[in-house]
This record gives C-alpha cells, structure tokens and sequence, in this order.
C-alpha cells in the first residue's frame, strides 16, 4: 500500500498535497526553541527524525516548540526527511548506532527487523507504570509497534484506514445504495457497466492499489490466520487457499470490468485515480483517508456528492466485516543507542507532550485525525466532521486493524509484494506464478 509518508490526509490545504503528490519534504529542521538551550554545557541534546512534510511539519515543529521551551536542559532538534532516502538513512544509522533519539517508523516488519536485534527501547514497563498513557491510544492501531508481548512505539499524526469512496449522485441515478457484501459490490458493477459508467477505478500504475483489495480480501474470507502465517514466514504461507481465493475474486474483478479501461496505466500518486471519481467518469474508489483530502483540493465542489462505506464483507468467510486495513498510524521510538539521559528525556517527550491536548487540537485543524481515545466530541466541531468521524470510528471500533502488508512485512518481501500483484493484475502472472514467487520470500 501507499507508504505513510505520502499517505497523508490532506485536508483543504494545498501545502499538504504537494506533500501527498510530491513525497516529503527534504527541509532538514531545527527548532527555534534550540537557541536559547544550545550553550548550555550540561543540556543533552536530543534528535528527532520524521518524514512529514508541508503543514504537518509545522505541526511537528510546534510541538518540538513547545517542549523545548519546557525542557531547556533537554532540547529537540527536529529534521525532516523524504520517505525513500530516509528508509536508506535510518538503516544505516541503526546499524551503526547513530539514529535520532527518537525516530519515527511505520511498525510492522521494518520495525520489527531492528527490535529483533535489540536496537529498540522496550516502553513496556513506563506504560504498564501510567495506566492512563498507555490507555490513551486505540488498541487496534498498538498492535502494530508491539511485539511478543513488548511495546516498543506510540503514534503521533494521522491515521490512515481504507474505505471505499463513492459518488451518491450516479448510486441515486441508478437507484443502488452502498454494497454490504462482496456479491451486492459484483451486483453494482454490473449496473454500472451496463450504463456506460466506470464501476471503480483504479490507479493500478502505482502498483499498491492492487494490494488493498489484496489484503482485505484475505481478511475478510480467512480472518487474521493467513497474514499471520506469512508473517510468522510459515513454509508455504502463501499458499494458504484463503490467499487464493482473494486472488481468484481480485481476477474476477478485472474479467468483470470493473475497472477502467487501461487501468494498467492509471496512476494514483499523480491522482489520476482520484480524478475518475470527482468528475463523475467513476462510481466508486477504494482509497486510504488520504482520498478524501486529495478529492477536497483537486475539486471541492464534488465533496457534497462524495460518500463512503467499508470495505464490504464476504459471505461465509472467517473475518470480522468490522476489521480495518491500511496505515494505523505513524510511530516514535527509542533507540537502545541513546544514552540513558536521552532515552529518559524521549520517554518525557512521548508521554506528555506527543498527542497532548494542544498537539491533537493542530492535528484535528489540518485533518488530521491522531489515534486516541477520547476525541469524538472535537471530531464534531471539525469542517469535515462527518468523514473524520466516520474514519475514526472505523479504526476505534476495529477488531483487528490489519497493517498494509507492503510495510508490515519485511522490506523485500513487502515490495515484491506490490510488485508481483501489479504483474498479475495484468495478467503477466499466474496464480501458481505469483505463490510460488511469494513462497521464495518467507524468511528472506
């Protein structure tokens, strides 16, 4: 799936679609909060490393602000990064113990594969100690930084689940209402078709749309089981029949048209994708809650005919219709190769100034929606009170919020993920073809 650093909800400001479009920006900064601290002999210093860009960079540099001017013996400095260079940076760093005191992550497998070796900080113990910090965040959106037991992250930013976009006016023109179940969705794309309109489109260029109905479908025909396997790098996990059969109704989908014509060479990080949809070519679209925000600035004129619903749920299948999948949040954490100084300033930083009152106040007034408990109330005084609050109640009520298999496994096998399902999406890859190739990644 689209990686987090792009995946941003962008709300009405075209700042932050230039993030969205453009990746992140590559501004390293420092906090103006450093200059009264930085001759101080006894401070320790710390880093802070994040990929946000545009406003929600400002934001970052708020709550740096903020801190910093409480904390003058401890101060931040906060640097900026685009996504794929500070994938490469952060590698580099951990191996050779120089990471920022407190860098931000997806969760998942990256994670993973760097808490393994022990270069994590484990928070356990200081959440179990603040029963009101480690409850203040969604259970569902946790379970991407913990492992075996341990935590090892908090969330700061937006969470970004998916859901299926949709234009009310051609669903009342063709007198249907949002589909419930698989079947109702097959249904609709039939009716569409037959009047001449695109039943969904899709940004299949880009290669990670693909992977949406991908990881849905697994969970909604076999639950949670099949992912974990392939996580766990079970022999043959990808072999699963649950995995085939989201296969064989992904390929239904394409033999059924559901999809534009030429879909292969739509894109969606230039919101190609997106324009299917806002200038009415296009009934539905499945997108992360970025969607929404990329819709409000290319075209805020449509929004008043924009709906949205779940992912539908599978008749006969094993997963809760009521589980999530996409981006749960953004992360910080600790590295073991921060002094104790840093690692007990960072522990501060974490629990009582990231998503404090203030920091979750700028967050809701550039659409951003952090995952925490508590703040239903303040979603209503948003402009975009009804999608936010549609969109945090997904992830609030989720059983299972399932991470985007692309960042939640391993890093090459999440890419070779995206990559071998753009293949056969096209038909340039088989089932068999495509199993056997994923199989090969299981422990890599």
């Amino acid at each position: 799936m689209k990686k987090a650093s792009k995946a941003l909800f962008a709300g009405v400001s075209v700042l932050a679609l230039a993030g969205l479009v453009a990746g992140c920006g590559s501004t390293s900064g420092t906090n103006s909060g450093n200059s009264s601290t930085g001759s101080s002999s006894a401070a320790t210093k710390l880093t802070l490393w994040s990929v946000d860009s545009g406003v929600a960079e400002q934001v970052d540099q708020k709550l740096v602000s903020q801190y910093n001017k409480a904390n003058p013996n401890t101060p931040i400095t906060a640097q900026f990064f685009q996504s794929n260079p500070y994938l490469q940076k952060l590698q580099i760093a951990m191996g050779a113990g120089q990471a920022a005191t407190i860098f931000m992550n997806w969760g998942g497998g990256r994670l993973y594969n760097y808490v393994t070796p022990g270069k994590v900080v484990d928070i356990t113990s200081q959440l179990n100690a603040d029963p009101t910090w480690k409850n203040k965040y969604l259970p569902s959106v946790m379970k991407s930084v913990t492992f075996n037991g341990k935590v090892y992250g908090v969330p700061f930013g937006n969470m970004q689940p998916v859901n299926f976009f949709y234009n009310k006016t051609l669903f009342k023109k063709y007198n249907l209402t949002p589909p419930t179940t698989w079947n109702q969705l097959l249904s609709d794309i039939q009716v569409f078709k037959s009047h001449g309109v695109i039943p969904i489109s899709l940004g299949a260029k880009d290669n990670w749309p693909d992977l949406m109905y991908f990881e849905y479908l697994v969970d909604r025909i076999g639950g949670q089981q099949p992912y974990n396997n392939v996580a766990a790098g079970k022999p043959n996990a990808w072999s699963n029949p649950v995995i085939l059969q989201a296969l064989k109704d992904m390929e239904q989908l394409v033999k059924a048209g559901a999809f534009e014509p030429g879909y292969s060479a739509v894109g969606s990080n230039d919101g190609s994708d997106a324009a299917l949809l806002y200038s009415g070519k296009a009934a539905m679209w499945l997108m992360g809650s970025w969607g929404y925000g990329s819709i409000m600035t290319s075209d805020s004129s449509f929004i008043s005919q924009l709906g949205w619903f779940p992912f539908p749920a599978v008749t006969g299948g094993k997963g809760n219709p009521a589980d999530v999948a996409g981006n749960p949040s953004d992360f910080y954490s600790i590295p073991t190769s921060a002094t104790p100084a840093q690692q007990k300033a960072a522990i501060n930083f974490l629990k009582n100034y990231n998503l404090n009152q203030q920091n979750i106040t700028n967050l809701l007034n550039i659409g951003y929606v952090p995952a925490v408990n508590g703040i239903s109330a303040q979603l209503q005084q948003s402009k975009e009170a009804s999608y936010e609050t549609f969109y945090y109640n997904l992830a609030k009520n989720a059983p299972y919020f399932q991470q985007s298999w692309d960042t939640a496994l391993p890093a090459a096998e999440g890419n070779e993920l995206d990559t071998d399902l753009g293949k056969f999406m096209v038909g340039q890859m088989t089932t068999s073809q495509f199993v056997s190739d994923m199989n090969s990644y299981l422990n890599k």
